[in-house]
C-alpha cells in the first residue's frame, strides 16, 4: 500500500510504471485510517512536510504490527554543502527554507538531533541511523561538475556511514 498525496504524482508514476502492481491510495498521511497492520512501514521524505510530524509518527504507531519496524528519510540540515555554504557565509541559518523548499511544501529541515527527538518523542527508539547521499556542494554545482556515475554511486555509499554529512538522514525506528 502506498499513500500519496497529489493526484497529479499518482497518475505520472502510473504512466510511468503501468506494470507496477503497488495499491496507491490518494490521502493525506493525517487522514489515513486502517484497521490494518504493518511489518513494515517506510516514510520516505514525509515529516518535513507535515504540520505536526510527532502526531504523525504516534499515529502510525497503530498502524505498525507487534516487531515491525519503520524506516524514516528526511532531509538533513546538516548536509555537508548546507556546512559549507555557512562556513563561506553565504548561509546565514544552516535550516533556513528557500523560496524554492516552500514551493514543495517543506516546513522543516532535520538535524540528527531534531529527527532524534521527534522520534523519540513519538514513542520509539532508533535502532540504526544512516546517511543518504554524501553531497559536498549545491545541486547546480554536482551537475556543473558532471562527474563520471562512478563518483556519485560512491558517493551514495560513502554516505551510509556519513548521516550527520550526508542530504538525507534515514532511520529504522522500531516502538518501546
Amino acid at each position: 500500500l502506498v499513500l500519496e498525496g497529489s493526484q497529479e504524482v499518482i497518475g505520472t508514476f502510473q504512466a510511468k510504471y503501468p506494470d507496477c502492481s503497488a495499491k496507491i491510495t490518494q490521502t493525506w498521511f493525517e487522514r489515513f485510517e486502517t484497521s490494518e497492520r504493518f511489518d513494515t512501514i517506510v516514510m520516505g521524505f514525509v515529516l518535513e512536510h507535515v504540520d505536526d510530524p510527532v502526531a504523525i509518527l504516534r499515529q502510525y504507531r497503530d498502524f505498525l504490527a507487534p516487531g515491525g519496524k519503520m524506516f524514516l528519510a528526511v532531509p538533513n540540515a546538516e548536509v555537508l554543502n548546507r556546512r559549507l555554504g555557512h562556513a563561506a557565509g553565504t548561509l546565514d541559518d544552516i535550516t533556513y527554507l528557500s523560496e524554492h523548499d516552500h514551493l514543495l511544501g517543506h516546513q522543516r529541515y532535520y538535524t540528527i538531533d531534531t529527527f532524534t527527538a521527534h522520534i523519540n518523542t513519538a514513542g520509539y527508539k532508533v535502532d540504526r541511523m544512516e546517511g543518504i547521499y554524501l553531497k559536498p556542494f549545491m545541486t547546480r554545482q554536482m551537475i556543473a561538475l558532471d562527474l563520471d556515475p562512478a563518483y556519485i554511486d560512491a558517493l551514495c555509499q560513502i554516505g551510509v556511514h556519513y548521516p550527520e554529512l550526508s542530504c538525507g538522514l534515514l532511520a529504522e525506528v522500531s516502538g518501546q
